[in-house]
């Protein structure tokens, strides 16, 4: 037991600070392509009541179909996946980049410059409007309404 522990906590050491354990069972854990990889023979193909093929030709559809999707799919995963992942890498990279030094500073910088005019802004409506809309407000003081109802 103590043996396994120490083995572990060797491969949690030794392990890249770049790159996580992944999943080789598990690929799609927070379900993302739930909907896209979900076709099947079924789902594409089907005969209806009636128009039914030979038995022969309908099984060799069907494992031509998967086969031909299961090989096509690691084929095209096998020569465009790490190109792709380059790419995909690089453009999240620019865009955690443009984010980090761009976006941010902006949006804080704005809120700095933002908190001064508001500031002066602030002042200013004190300054010049609370004095006038006193006096209009003691003005206006003794106005009196009456309602009547007349027959």
């Amino acid at each position: 037991m103590a043996e396994e522990r120490s083995e572990l906590e060797e491969r949690i050491i030794i392990k890249d600070q770049h790159t996580k354990e992944i999943d080789l069972v598990n690929r799609d854990p927070k379900h993302i392509n739930e909907d896209v990889v979900k076709v099947d023979f079924e789902d594409v193909i089907a005969e209806p009541v009636g128009t039914y093929s030979f038995d022969g030709v309908w099984k060799t559809s069907y494992t031509t179909f998967t086969i031909s999707k299961y090989w096509c799919y690691r084929l095209l995963s096998a020569i465009l996946g790490i190109p792709l992942a380059v790419v995909w890498g690089f453009l999240f990279a620019l865009i955690s980049f443009c984010h980090i030094w761009a976006v941010v500073p902006c949006i804080k910088s704005y809120l700095i410059e933002i908190q001064c005019v508001s500031r002066i802004y602030s002042l200013c409506i004190h300054t010049f409007c609370d004095p006038l809309f006193e006096a209009l407000s003691k003005i206006c003081s003794n106005i009196r309404v009456a309602l009547r109802k007349e027959i």
